[in-house]
């Protein structure tokens, strides 16, 4: 019986972790591998890039104390998921001489869908 019990938590496990991470629990490690070299998620702390706390239904190139580009200052976005999404799958795609390089982009739906779940639990 202990077996049968062990072999259906460990068949069932892959389950829980898909659970997990879809819960935005996969959400910040996402965000320190992809994002957290240039930028925080705490309100202020910007770094080589603005800080990302609040950034849903934030304008580009608002955040205070961080010198935008030119571009990112008057592409006119207020940053939604669907905006998120297209600028961390491409940023030069959405804003054409932005400074996001060397960056490129991530192009995992999964991934993009874990940064920006985990954007959203930092609300304004």
């Amino acid at each position: 019986m202990r077996k049968l019990i062990a072999g259906l938590a460990i068949a069932a496990s892959p389950f829980f972790v898909q659970a997990a991470l879809a819960e935005g629990e996969g959400g910040q490690e996402a965000f320190n591998n992809n994002c957290r070299t240039c930028h925080s998620w705490k309100e202020g702390d910007n770094r080589l890039g603005p800080n990302l706390h609040g950034i849903i239904g934030r304008k580009a190139g608002t955040a205070e104390g961080f010198n935008y580009s030119g571009a990112v200052k008057s592409s006119g976005i207020t940053w939604d998921e669907a905006s998120l999404d297209k600028f961390i799958a491409n940023p030069n795609g959405l804003i054409p001489n932005n400074n996001m390089k060397p960056f490129s982009g991530v192009g995992d739906a999964n991934t993009r869908k874990q940064i920006i779940d985990f954007l959203k639990t930092n609300p304004n």
